[in-house]
């Protein structure tokens, strides 16, 4: 996959299980979707919160889970 074709996004951890991530843009959990770990890569936001993670995901991805 092109880098060109991925994004970046800031988002808030809900739950993490070993195949996905319940994340949403606001920490609000009624908006939290569901990602597979195998389309995205988590890594930890730069603030050091546990709660907030920045996911480098395909855009196609992220604009049909609405996270752009």
């Amino acid at each position: 996959m092109s880098r060109s074709n991925l994004t970046e996004v800031e988002v808030y951890l809900h739950h993490e299980t070993e195949r996905a991530v319940l994340v949403s843009l606001a920490g609000n959990r009624v908006n939290a979707v569901w990602l597979p770990k195998s389309a995205i890569e988590v890594a930890p936001h730069p603030s050091g919160n546990a709660h907030f993670r920045t996911l480098t995901l395909p855009i196609p991805l992220a604009t049909d889970k609405k996270l752009v």
